[in-house]
Order: C-alpha cells, then structure tokens, then sequence
C-alpha cells in the first residue's frame, strides 16, 4: 500500500504537466481554427479587384498580406511544431502569380497544415527549445509566434478593408 501511495505522489505532477501541456495544445487548436475562419471570411470579403490594393507604396498588397500570412504558417510549423522541411518552395513572386481564389485556397491550405501539426504535435516534444533571434524559444513559444504573427497582418487586413469602404466580419475569437 505504501508503495502506491509513492507512485501516486511522484505520478500526480507528471499527469498534471501532461494535462496541462494538451489543455495548451487543444486551447490552440480552437483559436488557430478560428483565426482561420476569420481570415479567410475577410479575404471573401474583399473583391478580386482590390487585392492588389496597397495603403501606401511602402505595404505589402492586400493579397501580399494574405500570401505572407500563409508563408509564415508553413514555415513555423513545418520547421518548428513538426521539425521537417517547410513543404512549400520559397517564391518571391507567389503572390503576383495567384488570382483571388487561389490565394484562399493557399492560406486555407497553410492554416489546415498548421492545425494537422498541431493534432500530431508531442506533448512531450513541446518544451523541446530551438535558437532564434531573441534568444531560445520552445514549441509553445512558436504556437505564440504563429498566432501573434497571424493576428498582426490579419489587423492590417481589416484596414484595407476599412479604407475601401468594406465592413470587416464579425470577429471570430476564442
């Protein structure tokens, strides 16, 4: 009887830190699929003749912002949540060469990697830390990175919008 008892006191905290560890994940796992969501309701919104539509000279376009959005999802997943190489070819002219609709299919595409990476993720592999320009950062630093990231060109969008006289959808979150 002792000896479980022992077991059970060493083993509470290791459940307890997997528990919380996929509580993380799946907590992702809905906002990622939200932003999503949201993303790409925004691009629908937007009519195919705006999406070369910049602010100023100096911004991406609106379907550059879009083409970005995805690129940057590929690359942190495949190279960081899944440590494989990133599926998709680097191409300075992706955006240029797209039309409206493949640029939705594109950012689903790349948000759908994403949350595949996410399902398959290891939670025991999620504290596993890589090098980057700030200094270390571990796997759920880069589910951060990828949302923060995300939400940041997404804002932007809604600007674009905004400036062509579009009302913005209603904002999908947690």
């Amino acid at each position: 009887m002792k000896n479980i008892i022992v077991i059970i006191l060493f083993a509470s905290p290791i459940l307890g830190f997997a528990q919380s560890q996929q509580m993380l994940i799946e907590s992702h796992l809905v906002k990622f699929k939200n932003a999503k969501n949201y993303t790409l309701s925004i691009a629908e919104k937007f009519s195919s003749d705006k999406y070369d539509f910049k602010p100023v000279k100096e911004e991406m376009s609106f379907k550059e912002q879009l083409v970005h959005i995805g690129e940057n999802i590929y690359w942190l997943s495949s190279t960081y949540i899944k440590e494989e190489t990133n599926p998709i070819k680097t191409n300075k002219n992706r955006a240029s060469e797209m039309n409206k609709e493949q640029v939705l299919e594109f950012v689903g595409s790349a948000y759908d990697y994403a949350l595949k990476a996410m399902i398959e993720s290891d939670e025991k592999s999620m504290s596993k830390e890589f090098n980057w320009s700030s200094g270390k950062m571990n796997k759920f630093q880069f589910l951060n990175l990828i949302q923060d990231h995300q939400s940041h060109h997404v804002g932007q969008l809604i600007v674009y919008l905004r400036l062509n006289g579009v009302t913005p959808p209603k904002y999908i979150g947690w």
